[in-house]
């Protein structure tokens, strides 16, 4: 997959891999601690990481302690791929970009499912996909394919 393709050449290259898993209490949502939702996919858990967060709400420095980490190491730039785009990796990119950081999102390496609007109608994946990517790039996201990001990604950290 894209995502573990960008996890490989990441460690490859020298540059950390942080994990990030969300967790909820039971009946708090669709990833309850323990619960299959929860766990990290196999393909994932199994490659190299530098670091594993839980995190409780969908911005990945909120409530942990990422932002610390990541400066104690120098690390002032973000690369982020997994689920959901409209969510957790929106909510994740901005974060960074509030706190001074760069963020990057490879666009195919993250994603969304079929969800309902405000009065109940289905909209495309592709749509809400589409639609969440735009304002980032007005923040200064960065929005790039995985097979770009790899082309350009070349030093260690």
């Amino acid at each position: 997959t894209k995502i573990t393709a960008s996890m490989d050449h990441a460690a490859d290259a020298g540059t950390p891999v942080v994990l990030v898993r969300h967790g909820s209490e039971p009946g708090e949502g669709s990833f309850e601690i323990g619960s299959a939702t929860w766990a990290l996919r196999p393909e994932v858990a199994e490659r190299p990481h530098d670091l594993l967060i839980d995190k409780r709400l969908p911005g990945s420095f909120t409530g942990t302690d990422l932002e610390a980490r990541l400066r104690d190491r120098g690390i002032d730039h973000v690369t982020i791929v997994g689920y959901m785009t409209n969510v957790c990796c929106d909510a994740t990119a901005r974060q960074a970009i509030h706190m001074g950081m760069g963020a990057t999102i490879l666009h195919d390496a993250v994603g969304v499912p079929v969800q309902p609007d405000v009065d109940g109608q289905a909209v495309p994946a592709e749509v809400l996909h589409r639609a969440a990517l735009a304002p980032l790039v007005l923040m200064g996201v960065t929005v790039s394919t995985t097979a770009d990001w790899i082309a350009s990604h070349t030093t260690s950290v």
